[in-house]
């Protein structure tokens, strides 16, 4: 399970938008905040996503 959550993580990393990747790098920890919470919530809707697809998989 680790691998597929590393490939569903570098997944979203990959499709985030580029304003999310321009303010990690930013001096501003306010800005730089606001784009940690966008990427946190796209993982997490992510690994939600997965998980309900894995259990509609199994109830199939």
């Amino acid at each position: 399970m680790n691998g597929a959550i590393n490939q569903l993580v570098l997944s979203v990393l990959a499709r985030s938008p580029q304003w999310v990747k321009q303010e990690m790098l930013s001096p501003d920890p306010i800005v730089r905040a606001r784009a940690e919470e966008t990427l946190a919530a796209m993982i997490s809707s992510a690994l939600d996503e997965s998980q309900t697809a894995e259990t509609d998989s199994r109830a199939a």
